[in-house]
């Protein structure tokens, strides 16, 4: 029994940093050692670059968008990355592009987003390069607000916020997303992010590296910033906004895909490489741990059930658990959602392991 209670109070423990006491403490840190970014109101030339596979249902209204941002247009160029895209994504931006200058299209190899990502980096000219999803729309000043961090010389790579539209299905990515902007903002007072945003973020070029294809930039790029010396922050006011999965089923299946590149990253891409004490910290709180929350789940509900003779704490743990899974198999929205994307951790996992990591991406469904 001795190491079934070590097990227990080893998860117990983790999960509890994890989940609720490492917010707190970092809100808490973030009070007393906060490092504001020295921002300023400047206009340096920008390569706006939109990476798409079959977009044609949201290209359009995406470029249009882009080319209505309140920003200098002899300062802006957006390049679209079609990575081998098979519909009309590719004759929709050149049609753009005829009567828009700075509209252009870079045809690309199907190699992924992260590839055809740094194929448009080498075809662009711009002081800082920024990046969004072909399915995101940005607000008027979203990149005027991202651009002021970069008059701090510290600052490598600046990420916005995304709001999800309310969801027709059953989704509650939205409900969780508002804690985890929250988090990133105290993250990004102590001085830089642990992970990014697909739909909204900027990178100075000459802090730009080329990662591998099967990373993507949301993990990678904020700690390699960092090991370099450099800092990544978030601005919660620079605003874009997207579509999530409908369903809490279709989240599910994205999470699985997307935490298969996590692991690669957590498993493969010498994260804790170099870090300072606080931003270890950060990488083993909100990272490791958060990606093993799922592993983490199912040793404690073992060393429940082998310990559930052995006291009071024992049988309410475990019925706690109980009463989570009864909710999530009976539909209750928070409750299925937890349960569902921390079971997303384990799945990807097993097919990282099974089946390795691929470069290329597809759409989630219903986010168009």
């Amino acid at each position: 029994m001795v190491i079934a209670k070590v097990l227990f109070w080893s998860s117990v423990g983790a999960l509890a940093w994890t989940q609720a006491a490492y917010p707190v403490f970092a809100a808490g840190l973030a009070r007393l050692r906060s490092r504001p970014v020295r921002k300023k109101d400047f206009t340096p030339s920008v390569s706006l670059i939109v990476a798409a596979h079959d977009e044609e249902d949201v290209i359009a209204r995406r470029l249009k968008n882009l080319l209505a941002l309140d920003y200098p247009p002899e300062q802006l160029e957006i390049l679209v990355a079609s990575d081998a895209s098979a519909d009309g994504t590719d004759a929709l931006v050149e049609g753009v592009g005829a009567v828009e200058p700075r509209v252009r299209l870079l045809r690309c190899p199907r190699e992924g987003k992260v590839a055809a990502q740094n194929r448009a980096v080498r075809e662009t000219k711009g002081e800082i390069l920024a990046f969004s999803d072909a399915n995101a729309q940005w607000q008027p000043d979203a990149l005027r607000k991202l651009v002021r961090n970069f008059a701090d010389p510290e600052v490598a790579y600046v990420c916005g916020s995304s709001v999800y539209e309310t969801a027709d299905g059953t989704n509650r990515e939205g409900a969780y997303w508002r804690f985890e902007s929250w988090l990133r903002q105290n993250e990004s007072e102590l001085g830089s992010i642990t992970g990014g945003i697909g739909a909204i973020y900027t990178v100075r070029r000459s802090d730009y590296v080329d990662v591998d294809p099967r990373f993507g930039h949301d993990l990678a790029l904020p700690y390699l910033m960092v090991q370099r010396g450099r800092r990544a922050v978030y601005d919660t006011e620079a605003l874009a906004s997207e579509k999530p999965s409908r369903d809490i089923e279709d989240e599910y299946r994205r999470k699985v895909r997307m935490f298969e590149h996590c692991w690669l990253i957590v498993l493969r891409g010498k994260m804790l490489r170099g870090l300072g004490p606080t931003y270890l910290l950060e990488i083993l709180s909100h990272r490791h741990l958060r990606y093993a929350s799922g592993l983490l789940h199912l040793v404690l509900l073992g060393s429940s059930i082998a310990l559930v003779r052995e006291g009071l704490v024992y049988q309410v743990v475990l019925g706690a658990q109980v009463v989570l899974l009864a909710a999530a198999a009976a539909e209750v929205g928070i409750a299925r959602y937890y349960v569902l994307v921390t079971w997303a951790t384990v799945v990807s996992l097993f097919r990282y392991l099974r089946f390795g990591v691929p470069a290329v991406w597809t759409k989630a469904e219903g986010t168009r």
